[in-house]
């Protein structure tokens, strides 16, 4: 009887067609330990199952809510394809997830990638994975699997694109937005962004292509930077600042300042008949942001629906818990500040 495991000698390979198998390989050696440093209880983060198990009652739930998110990291994508600046991309794709789940007051556990690609770079991909565990341990999330996918045909060369899902949990009475709660007075507090984050990198990049500036020059709004370094800088992740906070009560509402910026997101926690009015002189302006509204002719209301304009995040409380809120967030290193109140609509 004929061994049909062996190798055809002739005809068509998947290699032949332009998917190396062997290189997917060893990404999955190569990533495997980085998948093992973000362990936590609940979770093994093992690979190489078809599925992973996550143990609630390990986490200490009780009567938890299953809650779920999915993004990706967008055009930023192409500076870093273009600059070979891959690290810190995989950090991008987990703060836009686990951010989103920290807005109903979850807990994120859990965290999955889908790397697709022209050609596997089995150097590159390990990189940006690495960016992966790097925010799944700032979010105490569990890198428990994922997809790569080699598709010549579908993205040209090294080519890539990135998704990520996250799995959170919050108990049951603790989900947020307490729409109930929200009256007007409620103090709106903004918790400084680390840039444009992973938002509005479409019209970053025809800034920058404006400014006749290379990606390697000198960034005229970070000193010592360059133009790719200063706007390649990763997302912040907020959930080990804030999550005590929402789960303290001190909070009625929370906000991901992502693409729509400070326009579109903080409607989503507001209840109806109310809306946030924003102080937009309680801070300054970063200057990556100045500099693009300078060198792009930006009005003021189109760079405030398309970036986050210093503010990554923003929570609503009572008037009376805003200095614990803030005391709280600068005690764990965050820019915090009162940026505006809630009034009736």
């Amino acid at each position: 009887m004929s061994d049909t495991s062996e190798a055809p000698k002739t005809g068509l390979t998947y290699a032949s067609a332009g998917v190396d198998i062997d290189a997917g390989e060893r990404l999955v050696d190569a990533i495997k330990p980085l998948a093992k440093s973000t362990r936590r209880p609940g979770a093994e983060a093992s690979l190489g199952g078809f599925g992973a198990l996550f143990d609630l009652k390990a986490a200490g739930f009780n009567d938890p809510l299953i809650v779920s998110t999915t993004d990706g990291v967008g055009t930023k994508l192409k500076i870093a394809i273009e600059t070979g600046m891959h690290d810190g991309v995989g950090i991008d794709l987990v703060a836009m997830c686990v951010n989103d789940l920290l807005a109903q007051g979850a807990e994120p556990l859990m965290f999955l990638d889908y790397y697709a690609t022209g050609k596997l770079d089995v150097d590159a991909a390990k990189r940006v994975v690495a960016g992966i565990a790097e925010g799944c341990r700032q979010s105490g999330s569990a890198l428990v699997g994922g997809e790569t996918a080699e598709m010549p045909g579908m993205y040209s060369g090294g080519d890539y694109d990135l998704a990520g899902f996250s799995i959170g949990a919050v108990e049951r009475g603790q989900v947020l937005p307490y729409l109930d709660q929200q009256k007007a007075g409620d103090v709106i507090i903004g918790i400084g962004s680390s840039g444009p984050h992973s938002n509005g990198y479409s019209l970053v990049r025809k800034v920058v292509e404006k400014s006749g500036l290379g990606w390697d020059g000198a960034a005229p709004f970070a000193e010592g930077k360059t133009l790719a370094e200063a706007l390649m800088e990763p997302t912040r992740i907020y959930v080990k600042s804030v999550l005590p906070l929402m789960k303290s009560g001190l909070v009625n509402a929370g906000a991901h300042i992502t693409g729509g910026g400070l326009i579109e997101n903080p409607p989503r926690c507001i209840a109806e008949g109310f809306k946030a009015e924003f102080d937009w002189n309680s801070w300054e302006m970063p200057p990556v942001f100045q500099w693009m509204a300078e060198v792009g002719e930006i009005d003021a209301h189109e760079m405030r629906r398309t970036f986050n304009c210093g503010v990554g995040f923003i929570l609503i409380a009572k008037p009376e818990h805003a200095e614990a809120i803030l005391a709280a967030l600068l005690n764990a290193g965050e820019e915090a500040f009162i940026c505006g109140q809630l009034v009736a609509a």
